[in-house]
């Protein structure tokens, strides 16, 4: 079995491992979720993504009560997000909707916090001050926030810096190997492809950790796409073609497609490796949704790509 890769972020209690498991999908897995999240504690996964909107924190809590494995597992989970009302990133609703997921989880700390969302026209002072309330009281461990901009970022640093506040451990970003040419939802913030290499150079230097999502660029780097049509779900089949379907992307896809069949690996595996590569401070969220892709994602911490690779991946080479 291949060995998890760990990361030590300042100021947590826990070290959390560099692929994330995700739980957007496991809604229609019922029973089998419990199955799935064992399995993903087996391969060395010890930390776990759900969201106040995604409706699943009540399972997730009740696997860590069933299992007995509060002291081995982290909780990442996201709050903030705006609805068709308003926008929500206010002193206010980060409190309540704190609250609400610790209630939902059945916990009394969430290792780790995330805003899911910014509102750039609200100022940094109230949302870091609010933070840094529920950090001293023990509510909540490490956080940061989820499509956030590095200039923001940076302005929730500086302010804390001044203020002597803890700051945002964390950025939780789209990264991939593809460019997005349409966003999935509006204010997506990715720091992928050329638009995002101001905030890969920031956080190259910034004291910031990495949980990048969609690393499989919502499937189309899945091995189920290519030119001539997709096994994917209708509406994730769409919502791809508009986002990620251009010539340079389907020769991105080409090549990962290429170097997969010639190292021995799956395109998700290479997908996988490329967003590992990017920095030894990154950690990644994944999708699987049984045991067998929990073990297959986990063998792309074992591949190791060269900086030609990479530069070939990326379209900079034009051969290996």
């Amino acid at each position: 079995m291949t060995q998890m890769q760990y990361l030590q972020i300042p100021g947590a209690k826990k070290p959390v491992s560099r692929l994330i498991q995700g739980t957007t999908m496991t809604g229609p897995l019922g029973d089998k979720v419990f199955d799935l999240f064992d399995a993903a504690l087996e391969n060395g996964i010890n930390t776990f993504d759900t969201a106040q909107v995604y409706g699943n924190e009540p399972a997730l809590g009740k696997w860590i009560a069933d299992r007995g494995v509060r002291d081995r597992v982290n909780i990442l989970t996201k709050g903030a997000h705006h609805n068709d009302v308003r926008r929500r990133v206010t002193p206010w609703d980060i409190t309540a909707d704190i609250y609400d997921s610790l209630g939902r989880l059945k916990v009394d700390y969430i290792d780790i916090y995330i805003l899911h969302r910014d509102d750039p026209s609200f100022p940094v002072g109230p949302i870091v001050e609010t933070l840094n309330e529920h950090h001293k009281a023990g509510r909540i461990g490490v956080f940061g926030g989820s499509n956030w901009t590095h200039a923001r970022i940076a302005e929730v640093n500086a302010y804390a810096k001044e203020h002597g506040l803890t700051p945002f451990a964390i950025s939780n970003p789209n990264f991939n190997l593809v460019d997005m040419i349409d966003e999935p939802w509006a204010e997506c913030v990715s720091i992928g492809g050329e638009q995002g290499r101001k905030a890969r150079e920031y956080y190259a230097t910034a004291d910031i950790t990495l949980f990048t999502w969609s690393t499989l660029a919502g499937g189309f780097l899945s091995g189920k796409v290519t030119r001539d049509k997709s096994e994917l779900p209708e509406g994730r089949a769409a919502m791809i073609k508009r986002c990620y379907y251009s010539e340079d992307n389907f020769k991105r896809l080409d090549r990962a497609r290429e170097l997969a069949a010639s190292r021995g690996l799956s395109i998700p595996q290479v997908a996988l490796a490329y967003v590992l590569s990017q920095s030894a401070r990154l950690a990644t969220l994944i999708a699987p949704e049984t045991p067998d892709e929990i073990a297959d994602n986990t063998k792309a911490l074992d591949v190791k790509l060269s900086a030609k690779e990479i530069a070939w991946l990326e379209l900079r080479e034009d051969s290996l």
